[in-house]
């Protein structure tokens, strides 16, 4: 593969990566994923190998990008540290577990769950409807932890930050407002970000055919190439999603995940 179209490809995507995680508390991985993906396996990497690279290298551009983005909705009083704390801190176990086992199942599995999981959070991005009534948050530590373990898994085994799961269900299940769930998502998505990158750094030493500068299974090269673009362009998402409709920009990119998964899914 042209390594000039490689490189554009990864810089483009890490734009508009880093814009949505922004905007929508997301890890950006239901886009960066499958452009590395078909990075690899262009260039004539195993499938099951170039699935696993994809997913950690995504899990490690996530860290320095949601730190970047949850500072900017922390700035406008938009996380509740109280909620991500603990379900950050449960996150990291659930990272690490799902982390494990992406890294022992056949990357077609691993393909197919990703393309599920990124259609079915589209669909309830369209669907669901912000209610008028103010309410409080609701939620308990008890609560938290287990929906950080939870999401935690989720991230590990499909390389995503598990936003698009967590911001649905905060707003839906436990009233929280659409900028509060994002600021909070984000900040939840620091730690099992690094509790799935750990686990795809241990789980990949050793292992053969990785691209030169790899540990485990981060590829160095490819995470700067993305992070020089998530880092800056997150701050910029956290500007749009407070001068946007979230409304028009949630089904803007439930469509774009509807695309993903399904371009996914024809790889099989």
């Amino acid at each position: 593969m042209d390594p000039v179209l490689q490189y554009v490809s990864l810089f483009l995507t890490g734009i508009v990566a880093g814009t949505a995680s922004g905007m929508f508390g997301i890890g950006g991985g239901c886009l960066m994923t499958p452009v590395q993906f078909w990075v690899y396996s262009a260039g004539g990497m195993d499938t099951t190998l170039a699935t696993r690279v994809a997913f950690g290298t995504s899990l490690a551009v996530m860290l320095p990008t949601m730190l970047s983005g949850a500072l900017g909705h922390h700035k406008r009083g938009a996380v509740d540290w109280k909620a991500a704390a603990p379900m950050g801190i449960a996150a990291i176990a659930g990272g690490l577990l799902g982390g494990t086992l992406a890294a022992h199942l056949p990357g077609i599995l691993l393909r197919v769950f990703f393309a599920l999981i990124v259609i079915v959070t589209a669909v309830q991005m369209v669907r669901h409807k912000p209610s008028a009534l103010v309410c409080e948050p609701k939620g308990s530590t008890a609560i938290f932890i287990v929906l950080g373990f939870c999401i935690g898994i989720v991230s590990g085994l499909t390389g995503l930050g598990g936003g698009a799961l967590l911001v649905p269900i905060l707003v839906i299940l436990l009233c929280y407002p659409i900028h509060k769930a994002v600021g909070t998502s984000s900040a939840c998505l620091i730690f099992s970000s690094a509790g799935a990158v750990t686990a795809y750094i241990i789980n990949g030493i050793g292992t053969t055919g990785l691209p030169a500068f790899s540990i485990g299974y981060i590829d160095l090269l490819t995470f700067s190439v993305l992070a020089v673009t998530t880092i800056p362009f997150a701050r910029l998402g956290v500007r749009f999603a407070y001068s946007c409709s979230d409304q028009s920009l949630r089904i803007l990119f439930a469509c774009l995940q509807i695309v993903i998964g399904a371009s996914m899914l024809l790889r099989i």
